[in-house]
């Protein structure tokens, strides 16, 4: 893996010399292609399950708080058809 983990994707494709005209005096090296693409599949898997956790904990907050409401509204139910049944 490289050890600029950080860096973007342009600025590695700048440190390549990687652009839609070949020059002759940088030659990219099959092994800097190599870790470049691996650096990026490492950082991309890093965000991939940072948002899944993000997003499974959010969907966990939801839940929680969609089951308060749903109690909260039996609850009232409740209340309305006991003060219902006293008149």
């Amino acid at each position: 893996m490289a050890s600029d983990s950080t860096a973007t994707l342009s600025a590695q494709v700048n440190r390549l010399s990687i652009s839609g005209t070949p020059s002759p005096s940088s030659e990219t090296q099959p092994s800097d292609l190599v870790s470049v693409v691996d650096d990026l599949l490492n950082q991309l898997n890093s965000k991939f399950s940072t948002m899944s956790s993000d997003l499974i904990a959010k969907m966990d907050e939801m839940s929680q708080r969609l089951d308060s409401l749903e109690a909260t509204i039996q609850a009232s139910n409740a209340q309305n058809d006991s003060d219902a049944e006293k008149q």
